[in-house]
């Protein structure tokens, strides 16, 4: 009885060691605040019969915004384990992820009487790295040799999103709403330099596609001659043991926050510098799933859109 109480103490050590760094706990209390600020939102601010400062030519006309940015990305921490006999595998320090990545984004918006927003979002994220090979690594049971790892992370999704636009006057606009992303993960680790060069030291593959429910809520604030502030945030933190009451231990969590400045070159095209946060991941328990994931990523980017009316 001893001995099982130490392992199931040692196990949730070894989870709590996996998901409390530093980055974990900024990244939750964000969470929590941007959750706070949606229904916030939904309470300040009733529901006029038309926003203010919209004339009824504006609210009749619809308006389709087609953004693009495009940047680089850096990991801040980014670490992985898919059974709890696996040491844990930090990509940033160990697969060769302590380099800058290309970071593009398209997005396409309809607006329709100056109050309902429908926004549709692509997303690429692949970080593809070479490092040396870590003494003993192992990946469920799958062990590897040789002297260099092949490492894939391949996280692209799409997501669609509705606003509502609760304030519209001449300096602060308002929108809040949700979102539906769906992921498309993959995830490979491949060893090369075995005993036959030409052939993999090693391989494992973990894949799969789902939808993921997040929360939305976007502001822009004008500055005097036609520049601007923007932020929007997407995001989610989901305890699925505390919502549906079951013995499932899956934490699961994601934020998409960014923070933009812009100017107005004419009544058709903004231009923009942004700077994002995007992170998340999930950590399972489950020794039939055993899964622990979190990625905290930054990226820098320059954009433009265009308005069609």
């Amino acid at each position: 009885m001893r001995d099982a109480e130490e392992n199931a103490t040692s196990r949730q050590k070894q989870l709590a060691a996996d998901v409390s760094f530093p980055a974990a706990a900024v990244y939750i209390d964000a969470m929590k605040t941007a959750v706070v600020a949606f229904f916030l939102s939904a309470i300040l601010f009733s529901l006029p019969t038309a926003p203010v400062g919209a004339s009824e030519t504006d609210t009749a006309r619809p308006v389709v915004r087609l953004v693009a940015e495009a940047g680089f990305l850096g990991v801040i921490d980014h670490r992985i384990r898919f059974a709890e006999e696996d040491s844990t595998f930090r990509y940033h320090k160990d697969g060769g992820q302590d380099v800058l990545f290309p970071f593009a984004r398209l997005s396409a918006e309809l607006t329709l009487q100056n109050r309902h927003t429908v926004v549709f979002l692509y997303q690429p994220l692949e970080l593809e790295t070479r490092a040396e090979l870590p003494p003993d690594f192992t990946v469920d049971g799958v062990e590897f040799e040789g002297d260099s790892l092949l490492s894939l992370y391949s996280f692209p999704f799409y997501r669609i999103s509705y606003l509502y636009r609760f304030l519209d006057d001449e300096r602060w606009r308002l929108d809040a709403g949700v979102s539906l992303q769906i992921r498309n993960a993959n995830i490979e680790f491949e060893a090369r330099g075995g005993q036959v060069p030409e052939e993999p030291a090693g391989y494992y593959r973990s894949s799969g596609v789902g939808p993921v429910p997040l929360l939305k809520l976007k502001a822009r604030y004008s500055l005097p001659r036609d520049f601007y502030l923007e932020s929007e945030i997407d995001g989610i933190y989901a305890p699925i043991s505390y919502l549906n009451g079951s013995d499932n231990e899956t934490t699961g969590a994601l934020l998409d926050a960014s923070l933009r400045g812009g100017y107005r070159v004419t009544e058709s095209l903004e231009a923009f510098i942004n700077l994002r946060y995007l992170g998340g991941g999930a950590a399972n328990t489950d020794p039939s799933d055993y899964t622990v994931n979190w990625l905290h990523t930054y990226a820098v980017s320059l954009g433009a859109a265009l308005f069609v009316r």
